[in-house]
């Protein structure tokens, strides 16, 4: 079989091939009588229609699929002999005028780049770090206090707060009309939690059981509810009930409460600490490995393949309309979606891929079963029963593959790291805890 290769541009390339016309007559008869043996038709026995009726009725699909799979087979053997890394599916069509006794055909593919990788100890990152402070302590316990806060009514006459539980009726109107979702009745909300719009706790705010007030309240231009966004509604809201909150002191009972092995208040600080070391431990690895890969990316040169890009922005695609049929959205997956919105992002995820890959490949990389292991062991010993979560990801070889990929990520990040100028950079449990 004649194969040639020609470079279009860049990634591009063009195969010509050619392939014997008796090579597939003959598969397709021995597909056609294969097919003979067990075909069934009325007037006939079982396996004795004849050929030239099974030829008639079943030729053109055999032909078809015996062409598809020769040419394919064809293409994938000479790129493999070429040492031709495909990118996507070829492009595949028959040639004119082919010489007697053969078929030609000319494929249009990419193929994988070549990735340069330049000299890493000139990449600069800065890597953060953070400490569990008493006072991220003394938040955390805050929040399990309010998790848990109990409500006992005010006297009539005192006056709505910050922290108070307020049950109110309200209802706006824009141009006199009222809108949809701005009306209820006994609604409950807590004062100064943010729940509710600035003017409405303002408005709210210093008012005492069975007063009412009317108020404007401008929507945001971002406001979820588009019917309002941007407008000014005219509100009317009456105070029915006021709660004042009780925080549980922090003692051994709430150290219990929260299913503290150790029911002390110092237990309960030593487990809360460990908990938010876990997850600063996770945030700032997810930072200072984002770092480490726009820092890999910025040294790297190579050209990205369409067939792959394309790919991953139908991924994204299909990723979006599955979240808006999550969310409830009607005929998710009919709603317009420009692909070009994804196309950035897709770019970058397969230039990430193809130099990640590179890397890996060049410095040996890859995830040890040992590495596997132990990360599976430190994801497992949050858990109550440490070794029936080991059981779950051993069980499963997706589970397995998403923990390779993820030891595979910590040692390409280490290794830069190892490589590069680094400064450190200390920011604040807070800072770190209101970044996304």
């Amino acid at each position: 079989m004649a194969v040639v290769v020609e470079t279009l541009e860049k990634l591009e390339r063009k195969m010509t091939l050619s392939l014997p016309v008796q090579a597939i007559q003959s598969e397709v008869t021995a597909r056609l009588k294969k097919l003979a043996r067990t075909m069934k038709m009325d007037g006939f026995r079982p396996g004795k229609v004849p050929m030239n009726v099974v030829s008639q009725r079943y030729g053109y699909s055999v032909q078809y699929e015996v062409m598809n799979d020769k040419v394919g087979e064809a293409f994938f053997n000479a790129a493999n002999e070429a040492k031709l890394r495909v990118a996507g599916q070829p492009k595949i069509n028959e040639k004119e005028g082919a010489p007697e006794g053969e078929l030609t055909f000319e494929a249009v593919f990419e193929v994988f780049p070549e990735v340069q990788i330049g000299d890493l100890s000139t990449a600069e990152i800065e890597k953060i770090a953070t400490e569990v402070s008493d006072s991220a302590i003394d938040k955390t316990v805050d929040i399990l206090r309010k998790q848990r806060r109990t409500f006992s009514q005010r006297p009539h006459d005192a006056a709505a707060q910050d922290g108070d539980r307020v049950t109110v009726d309200f209802e706006g109107k824009i141009d006199g009309e009222t809108f949809e979702g701005g009306k209820a009745a006994d609604f409950q909300f807590i004062l100064g939690d943010g729940q509710m719009l600035k003017e409405f706790e303002e408005a709210t705010r210093g008012m005492k059981s069975g007063e009412s007030k009317t108020f404007p309240l401008a929507f945001p231009a971002d406001y979820h509810g588009k019917d309002v966004a941007g407008k000014t509604a005219d509100f009317m809201v009456t105070v029915k009930k006021i709660e004042a909150a009780h925080l549980p002191e922090v003692n051994e009972a709430l150290a219990k409460s929260l299913g503290i092995e150790d029911a002390t208040v110092e237990g309960l600080r030593t487990d809360i600490k460990k908990n938010l070391d876990r997850e600063v431990k996770s945030r700032l690895l997810s930072r200072n490995k984002a770092a480490v890969m726009d820092a890999l990316v910025s040294k790297a040169e190579l050209d990205l393949p369409n067939a792959s890009v394309q790919a991953e922005v139908q991924r994204l695609l299909e990723g979006a309309r599955a979240d808006l049929k999550q969310r409830g959205i009607k005929d998710a997956d009919k709603v317009a979606i420009p692909e070009d919105v994804f196309k950035p992002q897709a770019e970058r995820r397969v230039r990430l891929g193809l130099v990640v890959a590179e890397l890996v490949r060049a410095n040996a990389l890859q995830a040890t079963m040992d590495q596997i292991k132990a990360h599976i062991q430190e994801l497992a010993a949050s858990y109550e029963k440490p070794a029936e979560v080991e059981r779950w990801y051993f069980s499963d070889n997706n589970r397995l593959a998403e923990v390779e990929a993820l030891v595979l990520e910590n040692n390409v990040t280490d290794f830069v790291l190892s490589k590069a100028k680094v400064s450190e950079k200390s920011v604040t449990f807070d800072e770190l805890m209101a970044q996304n």
